[in-house]
């Protein structure tokens, strides 16, 4: 592994937020993700902005401070996409792999050298896949233990390699596979179509993702507005810095940093929400609405929202925004 010296290189500069149109929900999604290194599934159609946001997140997160820049780069090396003259990688960075890749290419394999794939390549960035349902289902699912674990581990006969993986997923996907602009009103597809396309993304892989957000179509007058600029990345990205920050004082001692890594037990004991803030999250619980580890989801995201917005404990208002994002249909 690479030892440097002296200050990290300057990032190059990253796509801003400002230039997406619209889409509250879909930025306010990217800053809660980015704040708590939650998992992310934008679904809509054609146009929407899904692409634009996933390529906006590694902007709002904090540059890699030294360790992480090493892990970072060392991976690149080995993978052999260390970029020319970039002798440490000090941006988070972005890979965002075609669906026709195979199951090596994402997660890493070879028929000779091990190489990581491109799981291992977005450590202490973003994996983005675009279409996710186009993907091979069986290719998805070898994601899930990994995301977990924060790495991967691959075997050969002449050996295994286990490289990190600690990755931000971020999955995007059309409502149906006509994949219709106009949205529902030139939609052509049936029920039972919709109803297929949506399956391929399996149940486990679903329970593992924070948030889903459904992005409608952007709208003539979203698209004149200029009363008000939309933020900038810049001022995103502060508060970002500012309520990872109040996670990390949290979280001290634990040896986490960010709420979306803290087991549900440990959240539950130590960090209890008041039980007044919880009744609609029970009662979505009751209503089978939610499994135990949805429930957990929940809360990891309402300390999150709580963070962003300066409070010490989530409200009621901080569960119901979690839960609104956890239970969002990804179709009518």
């Amino acid at each position: 592994m690479p030892h440097v010296r002296g200050p990290l290189p300057a990032p190059d500069p990253v796509p801003d937020l400002g230039d997406v149109v619209g889409q509250s929900a879909g930025r306010r999604a990217v800053e809660v993700a980015a704040a708590g290194g939650h998992h992310l599934f934008l679904t809509g159609p054609p146009g929407a902005g899904k692409t634009m946001l996933a390529e906006r997140l590694p902007g709002l997160l904090p540059v890699l401070d030294e360790q992480a820049a090493l892990e970072v780069t060392a991976i690149h090396s080995v993978a052999g996409t260390l970029p020319p003259g970039a002798p440490l990688v000090s941006r988070p960075p972005f890979e965002a792999p075609h669906h026709s890749a195979t199951m090596a290419a994402l997660v890493g394999g070879g028929s000779g050298a091990i190489r990581p794939g491109a799981l291992c390549r977005a450590h202490r960035g973003v994996l983005f896949l675009d279409e996710a349902p186009e993907f091979p289902r069986a290719t998805l699912d070898t994601l899930r233990q990994p995301l977990e674990r924060g790495t991967v581990t691959i075997s050969r006969a002449a050996g295994s390699a286990t490289f990190p993986c600690r990755a931000q997923l971020v999955l995007a996907a059309n409502p149906c596979p006509c994949a219709s602009a106009a949205g529902d009103a030139a939609c052509t597809c049936s029920p039972l179509e919709r109803r297929r396309y949506q399956s391929r993304l399996s149940g486990p892989l679903l329970d593992r993702i924070d948030l889903r957000v459904e992005l409608p179509p952007v709208t003539r007058a979203a698209w004149l507005a200029s009363d008000a600029a939309p933020e900038s990345t810049a001022a995103v990205a502060a508060r970002v810095a500012v309520a990872r920050q109040a996670a990390a004082d949290r979280l001290r001692g634990t040896g986490l940093s960010l709420t979306s890594q803290v087991p549900g037990r440990l959240l539950r004991e130590r960090w209890p929400v008041p039980r007044t803030a919880l009744a609609l999250a029970e009662r979505a619980l009751d209503r089978g609405l939610l499994s135990v580890r949805g429930l957990d989801r929940v809360l990891r995201v309402s300390w999150t929202l709580a963070d962003l917005d300066g409070r010490t404990v989530p409200c009621g208002d901080d569960v119901a925004e979690a839960l609104g994002m956890r239970l969002q249909r990804v179709a009518a």
